[in-house]
C-alpha cells in the first residue's frame, strides 16, 4: 500500500542513455523509490528503490544545465527542465531518502549504520564550514580592535598635550571632576517558552505561504502548539493552540497548518517530512477539532481508527498502520520464525559496508580533531578580543572625561 503512495510529482527531463536523448515527463517520487514516466506515452522508463540509490546531487556540466544526478550503483541518471525549480526538487529527494528511507531499508545493519554516520558526516562539515567563517569574523575584529587601540594611543597624546599647553603655567588637572557612576545592567530573564517541553521534533521541507521555494526546516510539537524553524534553527513561527484555526493532512507524508486574520492574507506553513506519520497522532489528539484529512489521507485516517488498532495496540504500534510508517516493510507479518531470520540477516555487516563505515570514521575522526584545533584557537581569540574589548571601553571613558574637563 505504501509503494502506491505518490508524495510528490514534477514535471522534468530525462535522459536515456540508450537512444541518447532527453525524454519529457514526469518525476515521482514515493515513500519506496523514484520513478519517471514518459509525457506522451506514459511509459515508465525508470524504477529505482531509495534503498539501492547511493547518492544524489546537483550537477552542471557543457551541455546539462541546473541537473540533478541519482546514482545508482554505477549508473548515473540524469534528470534536467525541474518544476517549480532544481532546488525544491533536490530538498525533498534528498530529505526522504536520507531521513527515512536509506537508513531503514538498506540491505542490513551495516546499511543503516552507514546512513546514520553520513548523517552525521554532513552536520559535522557545515559545523567545520560554520566555525572557519567564524574564525576568520573573530581575526577581523582583531584586527579592528589593534587599530582602534593605536588611535586611542594617539588620542591620548593629542589630550596630554591640550591639557598642559606649553604657554599655559598652570595644568588642567588641579581641576577634579567626580567619578561617574556606572548604571548596574540587568541580567535578562529567561524566556519562559524556551523551558517548554517539547513531545517530537523532526525534520520537515517548509513552504510559507505562496512561496514556491521548499526549503530544509524542523517542526518541534510543544505541549502549547507548534514551532518551525528553518535550517539554521531560526525561529520561522510559533504558533500557540489558539493561533491554529486549521491543519489539513494532504497525504501522510505533507500538513499544512494555518491562521486566519481578518483584511489580511492567511498565515500559513505546508510541510512535508518523511516522519510524518509519527506526528499527525499527536496532532490529532491536541487538535482533534481543528484537524481536517483530506481525500488523499482518507485511507491514512481509516487504518488508525481500525478496530485492531484502537483495541490491543500502544500508540508507537498504531503509527505501524499507517502507509510508510513501518520501520521495515520487508518484514513479514507471519509467524515469528521468519521475523527472527530476517532481523538476523539485516544484524551481518558485509565487508563493502564495513569498508565503507571505516572511511567515513576516519574522514570523521579527521574533521574532529580539525575542530578541536580551531575551537582552541578561538578560545585563545575570544580571551585576547575579551581583554583589548575592557582595555579599550576603560581607556575611552578616561578620555571621554579628560575631554569634558577641557570643555
Amino acid at each position: 500500500m505504501s509503494e502506491d503512495i505518490r508524495i510528490h510529482s514534477w514535471p522534468c527531463s530525462y535522459y536515456q542513455e540508450s537512444s541518447k536523448q532527453w525524454i519529457p515527463g514526469n518525476l515521482s517520487l514515493t515513500p519506496l523509490s523514484i520513478q519517471f514516466r514518459a509525457g506522451e506515452t506514459g511509459e515508465l522508463l525508470l524504477h529505482s528503490r531509495l534503498s539501492g540509490i547511493s547518492q544524489i546531487k546537483k550537477e552542471c556540466s557543457h551541455f546539462i544545465f541546473s541537473s540533478i544526478t541519482v546514482l545508482e550503483r554505477s549508473t548515473k541518471h540524469w534528470f534536467s527542465s525541474l518544476h517549480p525549480n532544481r532546488n525544491v526538487v533536490f530538498n525533498i529527494l534528498e530529505h526522504f531518502w536520507r531521513e527515512q528511507l536509506l537508513p531503514g531499508q538498506g540491505s542490513g545493519k551495516g546499511r543503516e549504520l552507514t546512513g546514520m554516520l553520513e548523517g552525521s558526516q554532513k552536520r559535522l562539515e557545515d559545523t567545520a564550514k560554520v566555525l572557519h567563517s567564524q574564525g576568520e569574523q573573530f581575526d577581523r575584529i582583531m584586527t579592528g580592535l589593534h587599530k582602534i587601540e593605536g588611535d586611542m594611543d594617539v588620542a591620548d597624546r593629542l589630550l596630554t598635550e591640550l591639557e598642559s599647553p606649553s604657554w599655559w603655567p598652570f595644568s588642567t588637572k588641579l581641576w577634579k571632576t567626580p567619578p561617574e557612576s556606572k548604571p548596574r545592567e540587568t541580567p535578562p530573564t529567561p524566556d519562559p517558552k524556551s523551558r517548554e517541553g517539547i513531545l517530537l521534533r523532526i525534520p520537515v521541507i517548509v513552504t510559507h505561504g505562496t512561496d514556491s521555494n521548499a526549503k530544509p526546516g524542523k517542526l518541534a510539537v510543544l505541549s502549547s502548539g507548534l514551532e518551525i524553524r528553518d535550517g539554521n534553527s531560526q525561529l520561522l513561527q510559533r504558533f500557540g493552540s489558539r493561533d491554529v484555526d486549521d491543519i489539513r493532512v494532504h497525504t501522510p507524508y505533507e500538513i499544512s497548518v494555518r491562521q486566519r486574520f481578518l483584511g489580511k492574507a492567511d498565515n500559513s506553513f505546508r510541510l512535508l517530512a518523511a516522519r510524518m506519520p509519527e506526528v499527525i497522532p499527536i496532532l490529532e489528539v491536541q487538535f482533534s477539532q481543528k484537524i481536517q484529512f483530506l481525500e488523499d489521507a482518507l485511507g491514512f485516517a481509516g487504518a488508525r481508527r481500525c478496530p485492531q488498532v484502537d483495541s490491543g495496540t500502544s500508540v508507537g504500534q498504531a503509527g505501524g498502520a499507517f502507509p510508510g510508517a513501518v520501520v521495515n516493510p520487508r518484514i513479514p507479518t507471519g509467524s515469528g520464525e521468519g521475523m527472527d531470520k530476517e532481523q538476523e540477516q539485516r544484524q551481518k555487516v558485509s565487508q563493502e559496508e564495513a569498508k565503507e563505515l571505516r572511511k567515513i570514521l576516519q574522514k570523521l575522526k579527521g574533521l574532529a580533531l580539525e575542530t578541536e584545533a580551531e575551537l582552541e584557537r578561538q578560545d585563545e581569540a575570544l580571551e585576547s578580543i575579551g581583554s583589548s574589548v575592557d582595555r579599550a571601553t576603560l581607556t575611552i571613558e578616561r578620555q571621554n572625561r579628560r575631554m569634558r574637563r577641557l570643555t
